[in-house]
């Protein structure tokens, strides 16, 4: 390649990354004396970095005024790629340690891989699928540390942490109204069907009110949901799928629940198939391109791939 088309820094055009953590800190704070604070810069090193950041990229990233900064259109995606691109950095070396320690004979076994691995989950993922994952991980690689949020699948859910840098990794539900933002990874862990849960002994569950959450009916049960003329509209919504299943043992109707809800089950409900025409999700993993070749999302992909076959 020739010197003219060779890649050249230009410290004039691209963002270091102090710009990215004042740029990351001021969105999550939501001003700039916040932010400094943060930092333990002054107000105006961060007001003449953000300045700068600004006339870098072309474009205005944040929105001044009397209650603080909130980030433009153009500001919110500039902060989930420097999320992305700070959390880089972190792995930089942690990843070239394990690849030296490979190199030289040492695997990547026994602790050879390290850092902090930030995984966002729903509920019931994080309760039941998670879990044993992350202890076989454990086991092989003691160095690594499992950061692991609960976020609601609603709106952006996991895949929008993934996608704004706050998370490596997320547990979603794939094929659901949400479609998972473009750029990123995605993979099938499991396929979980939906039963009919209602009181113990009940004669006509059927009959019964029906209990539901807000995250329950996305696109893989909706059509199907429709179909159902037996299936009432919902009288009581709840918080989350474990307090639906404590509210059908109460008694106080029947619900249509995936099967990673259904292992909080209790003597007090029984579970009835929906039959091979009843709705199916598909629950999988989501990540970027850049943390896919990371050694410890591989590894923990692997680990999920081992808990679901």
């Amino acid at each position: 390649m020739s010197a003219a088309h060779t890649p050249r820094w230009n410290p004039v055009t691209e963002l270091a990354p102090q710009e990215l953590r004042v740029l990351v800190a001021v969105a999550e704070t939501g001003g700039f004396s916040a932010a400094a604070s943060r930092l333990g810069i002054s107000q105006s090193a961060v007001s003449h970095s953000v300045r700068g950041s600004e006339g870098k990229v072309g474009t205005v990233l944040f929105e001044r005024g009397r209650s603080g900064a909130s980030p433009t259109p153009a500001g919110e995606r500039a902060v989930a790629l420097g999320r992305r691109i700070l959390r880089l950095y972190e792995a930089l070396g942690a990843e070239a340690r394990a690849a030296g320690r490979a190199a030289s004979g040492g695997g990547t076994a026994g602790g050879a891989l390290e850092g902090t691995l930030r995984i966002a989950a729903f509920r019931s993922a994080a309760l039941h699928l998670l879990p044993p994952a992350l202890e076989r991980l454990a086991a092989l690689h003691p160095g690594l540390r499992p950061e692991v949020r609960v976020v609601r699948e609603l709106g952006a859910g996991t895949a929008g942490e993934v996608a704004a840098g706050r998370a490596d990794l997320g547990i979603a539900t794939l094929g659901a109204s949400g479609d998972v933002p473009p750029g990123l990874l995605t993979g099938v862990l499991t396929r979980e069907a939906y039963a009919l849960v209602h009181p113990a002994g009940h004669p006509d569950p059927k009959a019964l009110p029906l209990l539901d959450w807000d995250e329950n009916c996305g696109s893989y049960t909706r059509r199907w949901w429709a179909a159902q003329d037996w299936i009432p509209a919902a009288t009581v919504k709840a918080e989350d799928d474990a307090m639906v299943l404590t509210m059908v043992g109460r008694g106080l109707g029947m619900a249509i629940m995936p099967e990673l809800s259904l292992r909080e089950a209790t003597d007090a409900v029984e579970i009835a198939a929906l039959g091979p025409q009843g709705p199916v999700r598909q629950v999988g993993y989501v990540t970027t391109p850049e943390s896919a070749a990371t050694l410890g999302v591989r590894a923990l992909i692997r680990e999920l791939r081992a808990e679901s076959a």
